[in-house]
């Protein structure tokens, strides 16, 4: 069950996820903290689909908000969900992709009520 966008897209929805926005500095776009305006990342440097780094970010994110949501999405995109045993689990993780991270992290955070960016709250 990929998810079913193309890498940037995944890369836009994840930091969206993660209550990020994309803003002009007059250079390049760069990505801010949507409540403080704090930068985070230039756009180009950041691709949580392809990325390792940035994809372990995403997921310890992900880990944070629901770590067994999250576990059990990875193993649903490895396909190994069907066969749970310990040792299958543990290389279905150890052998992801970043970009199977990424989706099983957007998956996760996709699924909260999270609203980083609404005032109300």
């Amino acid at each position: 069950m990929p998810v079913d966008m193309i890498d940037e897209k995944l890369d836009f929805a994840l930091a969206g996820l993660l209550g990020w926005v994309n803003v002009w500095d007059g250079v390049r776009l760069i990505w801010v903290d949507g409540a403080t305006k704090e930068f985070r990342r230039k756009v180009t440097d950041w691709q949580p689909s392809s990325d390792p780094a940035a994809s372990l970010e995403v997921q310890a994110k992900a880990i944070e908000v629901d770590e067994g949501g999250y576990f059990t999405n990875l193993l649903r995109i490895r396909g190994v969900l069907e066969s749970p045993s310990l040792l299958n689990a543990y290389r279905a993780i150890a052998l992801a992709s970043p970009r199977e991270s990424a989706e099983a992290a957007y998956m996760t955070l996709s699924s909260q009520d999270l609203h980083p960016l609404r005032e109300d709250i």
